[in-house]
């Protein structure tokens, strides 16, 4: 695969740096290559569930997140992917002292952008896959500055 854009590192950078609720999670970017994004995140208590379980809802956002940087690694600047499609199958119950996210894309196309994600889920000497993601995201023309309701 190659790169649309020659500062794919960058805008696969700018991803994990203009995203404000993926920071307050605590996710952190990895390697970055053509169509592949890895990423991390130190588990503390806040992103349990009740049952001392990492929260699904944790889980879906690193998949998420880390495929949709696989796909800005694929697109051209100016350019933007808005994830349209998350499917995630949770394997396993999530416990560790981190998750590790590989996200790879399967297919770049012009108008959408197929991408898989596997979260891991790493304790003191295991390795344990928890759930794995398809996304799917249109790629679309940045437009300027984008307003919504929250910010009226």
């Amino acid at each position: 695969m190659e790169p649309r854009n020659p500062d794919f590192r960058e805008a696969v950078a700018a991803v994990f740096r203009s995203a404000p609720f993926v920071a307050d999670l605590g996710i952190e970017l990895g390697e970055i290559g053509v169509g592949h994004v890895e990423s991390q995140l130190a588990v503390t208590s806040r992103h349990l569930q009740q049952d001392g379980f990492v929260h699904a809802a944790v889980q879906a956002a690193i998949a998420d997140h880390t495929a949709g940087a696989a796909a800005y690694s694929m697109i051209e600047a100016g350019q933007m992917a808005l994830t349209m499609n998350l499917a995630i199958s949770l394997l396993r119950p999530a416990e560790g002292l981190s998750l590790h996210c590989v996200a790879s894309v399967l297919r770049a196309g012009k108008r959408a952008i197929v991408a898989e994600a596997e979260v891991f889920a790493l304790g003191a000497s295991r390795k344990t896959l928890v759930a794995k993601a398809t996304v799917t995201l249109a790629v679309l023309t940045k437009a300027g500055t984008h307003s919504t309701a929250i910010d009226s």
